[in-house]
């Protein structure tokens, strides 16, 4: 098989293997995880202070997991997988 066949037959194919779409699936989920634990603190009223919007969980957790989503999602995009064979 030449190199110029083997190009010809990857134009058909799909960019990423499945593997990358899981990687990509997985990295969506932990951004959605991590803009939920960001999310509430607030108040009714404007003039009223909470500290709630201090805790841990939305100043350090959550940022930490948005980030790993992001790099998660990074790496699915840019890591090449084997070809998967499939059946003739």
């Amino acid at each position: 098989m030449s190199i110029k066949s083997s190009r010809q037959e990857g134009r058909n194919a799909f960019p990423f293997e499945r593997k990358n779409y899981m990687f990509f699936l997985v990295g969506l989920g932990l951004l959605a995880l991590g803009y939920v634990l960001m999310s509430g603190g607030g108040v009714e009223d404007p003039n009223d202070f909470s500290e709630e919007i201090f805790s841990p969980r939305r100043i350090t957790i959550a940022p930490l997991t948005v980030l790993l989503g992001y790099g998660i999602i990074f790496y699915s995009i840019l890591k090449r997988f084997p070809a998967e064979e499939t059946p003739v």
